[in-house]
């Protein structure tokens, strides 16, 4: 056990956090993303929801001030009358955690896969909102 971890974070999904570097990319995937298919290494993370996931790796992990967005959201698909409602929670999450957070990138549905099999890791949740989907770009800690 250590301290001022938070216990939702499974070991192997600490190990990629610090294994990861400027830019890389980290998906955090809802219960219908296709997780297996899409990742280079998968952390399960079953019986949790992603707003607390997301909230737990946000405790540990910079966000990139080098580019513009260094958020992004699976955007809903053209002609889905689906109104994701996560969407704000994790605007509130992000602002928490990273002060220069102003909005998410808003990414296409196969844009998004695509981008989650370039992606550092990916990390499948049991989530069962839809569109409950977010890549967060790796930055780095202020140095001395």
């Amino acid at each position: 056990m250590l301290k001022g971890i938070p216990k939702i974070l499974p070991p192997d999904l600490l190990k990629i956090l610090m294994e990861m570097g400027h830019g890389d990319d980290l998906v955090i995937g809802d219960g219908n993303f296709p997780h297996a298919s899409c990742a280079k290494r998968l952390v399960r993370c079953d019986g949790h929801n992603v707003p607390e996931v997301l909230d737990a790796i946000l405790q540990l992990f910079p966000l990139d001030t080098f580019v513009e967005k260094p958020a992004g959201l699976l955007e809903v698909v053209p002609g889905d009358s689906t109104k994701p409602k996560r969407w704000d929670e994790f605007r509130s999450i992000v602002k928490r955690h990273h002060t220069g957070f102003t909005d998410f990138e808003y990414i296409e549905r196969f844009a998004f896969y695509e981008r989650a099999k370039s992606a550092y890791a990916v990390v499948s949740t049991g989530d069962q909102a839809l569109y409950a989907c977010i890549i967060l770009k790796k930055g780095v800690l202020p140095g001395e």
